[in-house]
């Protein structure tokens, strides 16, 4: 079901507003918290305003994702993770800027529903109507690729926390990402498979419209084979499709060792079932996009014992991530915060370094100091940006035992 009819927005505060887009998560003693009060939802096509709430000259920064749709949870982890960064920036009196003044933060959410088209919209709403100086997100590659030319000719700095599918920074030098990308991503887990699994073969199961589960896919291959192993099966799905049985069907046949399925996490769950309701008992393999509590939520029992690559692990005991988990967890009502919340904060903290570090508010001031990003301390892992605006980052190896996701290995490039 769909809350809007076209692009929706939330206009944030830095002032703890969002509260109300966390999703509801298990607690890590697996009790379900009682999530925090919902924000008011627009009518089609109109703000809540609550951004009215910031100081009038508060800097903007725009934030379009998926809060509604089948990725919600996508959009909500990051606003999360982002809302967090402005509020601890604020109750410090806001960002310190070159003139010597001092401004707070305010956020302009948009929804793009996981669309692309309408993240396409949102973006260029943020930058026509309300003059923002940088954007965040999206979390998808497909959503982010819609969005990226507009930023790049409008020269506004775009930073996906996500977004991780190669391509998204190749559109131009405002554009750029706080995470690993898909050919380093598609390398861990082919290693993972050859290495520590030691399957010999493999099963593939994409999805034929998503350009992050078409370019995963692609990497993963490329290096499983380098490594002597074999790809007995490919086939593939559409977004939005809820019988995987046929696919599936022909990838039992091939007696596959595992079956790495780079999906989001609403696909992967059903076809977890449908695969063990057919018989198929190899492990399944994916990436970052199964990160979500839903997760376990669709797979049950199914989804056990699969593995995925991601970004960070709440059980590493970094005290900086600790501290991170705890008031995350005070803040959203006992939700333990995914990589996505983790990746959104670090996106909102790499803008508010540069802004700090830059000559001005300009687009292309803040582009160079963004992508002279180096050994920033973020909760999803030290980022350096490379000279593609990428960030150079370890993986990490993720299992998911007893209903959730627990750390297995961690991966350097």
């Amino acid at each position: 079901m769909r809350a809007f009819a076209s692009v929706g927005v939330v206009a944030l505060s830095a002032l703890s507003l969002f509260a109300g887009a966390a999703c509801e998560k298990r607690t890590t003693d697996g009790n379900t918290p009682t999530p925090p009060a919902p924000v008011d939802k627009p009518a089609p096509g109109q703000p809540v305003d609550v951004a009215a709430a910031a100081p009038a000259d508060a800097i903007l920064l725009g934030e379009v994702g998926s809060l509604t749709g089948s990725e919600a949870t996508f959009g909500q982890s990051t606003a999360n993770g982002i809302q967090m960064a402005v509020d601890e920036m604020n109750a410090k009196g806001g960002v310190k800027l070159a003139d010597g003044t001092q401004k707070k933060l305010a956020v302009r959410v948009y929804d793009d529903q996981g669309k692309p088209e309408e993240a396409a919209n949102a973006v260029t709403r943020l930058i026509n109507q309300d003059k923002v100086k940088v954007i965040l997100g999206e979390v998808a590659s497909s959503n982010s690729l819609a969005m990226a030319p507009k930023a790049q000719a409008a020269q506004i700095p775009m930073i996906t926390p996500s977004s991780t599918n190669p391509k998204v920074t190749e559109v131009g030098e405002y554009i750029s990402r706080v995470c690993f990308i898909d050919p380093f991503q598609g390398f861990v887990m082919a290693k993972f498979a050859d290495e520590t699994l030691k399957a010999k073969k493999v099963a593939i199961l994409k999805d034929n419209k998503s350009d992050y589960s078409l370019g995963l896919s692609q990497f993963f291959v490329e290096e499983f084979k380098k490594r002597g192993g074999e790809i007995v099966a490919e086939e593939a799905y559409s977004k939005g499709d809820t019988d995987f049985r046929g696919q599936l069907t022909s990838i039992k046949g091939k007696k596959p060792e595992a079956i790495y399925v780079p999906g989001y996490y609403n696909d992967v769950g059903v076809i977890a079932r449908q695969a063990r309701e057919l018989g198929i008992k190899a492990p399944l393999l994916g990436g970052d996009g199964w990160e979500s509590e839903k997760l376990y939520e669709l797979g049950g029992a199914a989804i056990e014992g699969s593995y995925y690559t991601n970004h960070y692990s709440a059980e590493d005991p970094n005290p900086r991530i600790q501290e991170f988990i705890s008031k995350y967890k005070a803040k959203f009502g006992g939700a333990m915060p995914d990589s996505l919340g983790a990746l959104g904060y670090d996106a909102a903290m790499v803008a508010i370094v540069a802004m700090e570090r830059a000559k001005d508010l300009s687009g292309p001031a803040l582009k160079d100091e963004i992508n002279k990003t180096k050994d920033h301390p973020g909760i999803a892992g030290t980022i350096t940006l490379n000279d593609k605006r990428d960030a150079v980052k370890p993986a990490v190896v993720l299992q998911v035992k007893g209903g959730k996701s627990v750390y297995v290995a961690t991966v350097s490039p």
